[in-house]
């Protein structure tokens, strides 16, 4: 599947730190079907989990938006 990350994924990414290959490599680990979905994950090196919300359509996922849940989970 090839992964396209939206213009404000990029801002997001960029503006918070996340590098591309750390988001590639949770998707790796997740098998997605069609639809969005929203993804949190604790990641070593960050404080707080990150969310990333992505689209799955065919064979192209598209990564919206990423950014890091400062306010935490919601139990």
């Amino acid at each position: 599947m090839d992964i396209k990350f939206s213009r404000h994924a990029k801002r997001r990414a960029k503006l918070y730190g996340i590098s591309e290959t750390i988001i590639k490599d949770i998707l790796r680990n997740i098998n997605l079907h069609q639809g969005e979905h929203v993804i949190i994950k604790d990641i070593h090196g960050f404080k707080y989990p990150l969310k990333i919300v992505v689209s799955v359509e065919e064979d192209l996922i598209t990564i919206e938006t990423s950014y890091p849940l400062k306010k935490g989970r919601k139990k």
